[in-house]
C-alpha cells in the first residue's frame, strides 16, 4: 500500500518543533494534553500540508473511496526507549519523556474530528500500544509477537472504536505486514440471503487472553449480529462462532463469511518506523501477517503507538452514559 503522502525532512522537522511543544503530560492528564493540541489547532500554527492532507483522508472515508491511509516519515520522539518485554506498557510509562508521538496522534484525530477511546483495562490510556509481553507469546491477542488473523479490534466488547491509528515507533528490518480488508469488498462475495443471516444475533465472540487476564468474568460476548449498518462487521476469524441455539443457516454464513474473506481484495502495509498507518475497524478487518523474521529476539521489540477513535462526535456521544471518572472517552472494559 503506498502512502497518501511523504512529508519532506523540512516538512518533518517543522511539524516535530510543533508537537514537542505541547508540553502536557498525555498519561497524568489527557483532558489537559487534548486541549493543549487543540489549542494549537485553534491558533492557527498547524502547517498547511499536514490540515489538507488530513482534509483529503477525509472526504476520501466519506466519498468510501479508501477507509486505509498511510502517512511516511512523521515525527516521532527523537529518542525511543527500548522496552521490557516482561512489562513494556509499565517500562514506557517508567521511561518515556518525550511525548512527540501522543501529540500526533492527538492532532491527526482531532483534524479529523475523530474523538478518542480509552478502555480502562489498559489503564485508562489514551495512547496504547501493539507490543510484545513475554507471557503472551504464541496466543491471539494485539500483546503478543503473534500473528493475528482477519478481525475487529475489541470484538468482544460493547464500545469498539470505528477507526485505529498505528504509528511506527520501533520497526526492525523484519518483515511484519498490517493487513487491511474493505468490509465493502466482503459484501461482494456474500449473497442476499448470506447478509441477512449475518445481521441477526446468531453469533458470540470469546474474550481475547488479556482481556480476561484483567477481568476472570470475562468469557464470552452477548449474542450478536456479525454484518451491521451497511458493510460494517464484528468478527475475529477463529473466534467468533456460532450461538449454542443458532439455526443451521448461522452456521452456513458465517462459513460464507470465511471464503469471502479468502476471495475478497486485501491491501497490505509494511509499518516502517515513523509511519503512520490509519484505517478503518468496523468498516472493515486487519490482520498482522509474519513475512521473514530475520532475527526473533529483535523482532520482539516492534513498537508501534495506537489510538481508538469514534467515527465523530455524534457516535461518541451515544456512549455519554460510559464515561468513567466524568472522562470523556474513557470506558470500562
Amino acid at each position: 500500500m503506498q502512502p497518501i503522502y511523504s512529508l519532506s525532512q523540512a516538512e518533518r522537522d517543522a511539524l516535530y518543533n510543533l508537537l514537542d511543544g505541547i508540553g502536557k503530560h498525555p498519561y497524568e492528564d489527557y483532558p489537559a494534553f487534548s486541549r493543549a493540541v487543540a489549542d494549537v489547532i485553534d491558533q492557527g500554527r498547524v502547517p498547511a500540508f499536514f490540515t489538507e492532507v488530513c482534509s483529503r483522508i477525509r472526504q476520501e472515508r466519506l466519498s468510501g473511496t479508501s477507509q486505509a491511509h498511510v502517512l511516511r516519515n512523521v515525527p516521532i520522539d527523537a529518542e525511543i526507549p527500548l522496552l521490557d518485554n516482561d512489562d513494556p506498557v509499565s517500562d514506557k510509562h517508567a521511561k518515556k519523556t518525550i511525548f512527540v508521538g501522543e501529540a500526533l496522534l492527538e492532532l491527526f484525530n482531532q483534524l479529523m474530528g475523530t474523538p478518542l477511546l480509552a478502555y480502562a483495562r489498559n489503564r485508562g490510556d489514551f495512547f496504547t500500544d501493539v507490543v510484545a509481553y513475554n507471557r503472551f507469546d504464541g496466543l491471539f491477542t494485539g500483546y503478543s509477537d503473534s500473528e493475528l488473523y482477519f478481525h475487529n479490534d475489541r470484538t468482544a466488547h460493547p464500545v469498539r472504536a470505528d477507526y485505529i491509528s498505528l504509528l511506527g515507533m520501533r520497526c526492525p528490518d523484519d518483515v511484519i505486514y498490517t493487513g487491511y480488508v474493505d468490509g465493502t469488498a466482503l459484501l461482494e462475495h456474500l449473497d442476499e440471503a448470506q447478509q441477512a443471516t449475518l445481521r441477526e444475533p446468531y453469533f458470540v465472540t470469546a474474550f481475547d487472553v488479556f482481556s480476561r487476564e484483567h477481568n476472570s468474568e470475562l468469557t464470552e460476548s452477548e449474542k450478536h449480529p456479525i454484518l451491521y449498518g451497511h458493510h460494517s462487521f464484528r468478527y475475529m476469524d477463529t473466534t467468533t462462532t456460532v450461538a449454542s441455539d443458532a439455526p443451521v443457516e448461522a452456521r452456513d454464513a458465517i462459513i460464507a463469511l470465511k471464503d469471502a474473506l479468502a476471495k475478497a481484495h486485501k491491501q497490505r502495509h509494511r509499518i516502517l518506523t515513523g509511519d503512520l498507518f490509519v484505517l478503518a475497524n468496523q468498516d472493515g478487518m486487519h490482520s498482522r501477517e509474519k513475512i521473514e523474521i530475520l532475527d526473533p529476539v529483535r523482532a520482539k521489540t516492534r513498537w508501534l503507538l495506537k489510538t481508538y477513535a469514534f467515527r465523530d462526535d455524534a457516535a461518541a456521544d451515544v456512549h455519554a452514559d460510559a464515561w468513567l471518572n466524568g472522562i470523556r472517552g474513557l470506558v470500562a472494559d
